[in-house]
């Protein structure tokens, strides 16, 4: 369902919470800046489907408005969920593994309350754009199958997602013509060790338990080139994990919904209807 801009700017109920009602993990202070938050958007009429949302920023901000609140009002459209997260990076001072434990607490968080919102604890999804994708592949292939043995009991839940859509995401590090290294080089820094690297090159931790995923790029696309998604798909190819990849001819980097490029705002159409091919959305 495309949507117009005038419906994206329109207010609709949306609550935040910390993240982490005890402080997050490795946390440097309390200021703002040391708090991961989750917006919530609930779907009037909702269909049973959550989305965490991760906006991009090259893993050194947040473009919170148009990878973030916009994707929520499109996913509301949809009667779907949306809950936009709001991650540290090393924009506010934190690197590796802060944003990965971020993005699975978001997932079990959200499972720990599927009741309370009216959604299925196996319909739970996580989206990305650019770093933002980075972080959600990072999430679909390096989860926790959550800790029995926690007093917390979000924190016994599984962090899997049930599906991922990665939206001209960064996926591949350590490889010269396609690795946003800017990406690369704030999540782990710029001395991280080869060994690393590869263990935070997405489409190389891909298995056979990878959630089912959905990609898309543009060919323009210069500053995260589309190998990237390329290569996700065909790691997907040979596990066989369920995967279906778009490649648009315009569009430069960072386009969100993309609605005045032709052929390239379909992207969101043809995400919904893989999400009901897929039997998440019915």
């Amino acid at each position: 369902m495309l949507i117009s801009v005038l419906s994206l700017t329109t207010s609709f109920a949306m609550t935040r919470e910390p993240l982490w009602k005890e402080g997050a993990p490795g946390a440097k202070g309390s200021e703002p800046k040391d708090i991961p938050t989750l917006d919530f958007y609930p779907a009037e009429n909702g269909n049973g489907v959550a989305v965490v949302i991760c906006p991009g920023g090259g893993y050194g901000g947040l473009a919170s408005g148009h990878e973030g609140k916009q994707i929520a009002a499109w996913l509301n459209e949809n009667k779907v969920m949306g809950i936009v997260l709001e991650y540290r990076h090393s924009g506010r001072g934190y690197r590796n593994p802060a944003p990965m434990q971020d993005v699975q607490r978001a997932i079990q968080t959200v499972r720990a309350r599927a009741a309370e919102f009216g959604i299925a604890s196996n319909k739970i999804g996580v989206l990305g754009f650019s770093a933002g994708g980075h972080l959600a592949g990072t999430a679909a292939t390096k989860f926790t199958a959550g800790d029995s043995n926690a007093t917390d009991p979000i924190a016994k839940l599984s962090s899997r997602p049930d599906f991922a859509i990665l939206c001209y995401a960064v996926l591949s590090f350590g490889q010269k013509g396609v690795t946003h290294f800017g990406s690369q080089h704030n999540l782990l820094g710029a001395d991280a060790s080869e060994e690393l690297i590869k263990s935070f090159s997405i489409p190389e931790q891909v298995t056979r338990d990878t959630p089912p995923t959905f990609l898309w790029h543009t060919d323009e696309d210069t500053g995260v080139p589309p190998e990237n998604s390329i290569n996700y798909y065909n790691a997907c190819r040979k596990y066989k994990v369920p995967a279906e990849l778009h490649i648009f001819a315009k569009g430069h980097h960072g386009v969100g919904l993309g609605l005045s490029i032709e052929g390239t705002k379909n992207w969101s159409t043809n995400c919904i209807s893989w999400l009901k091919a897929m039997k998440f959305i019915p």
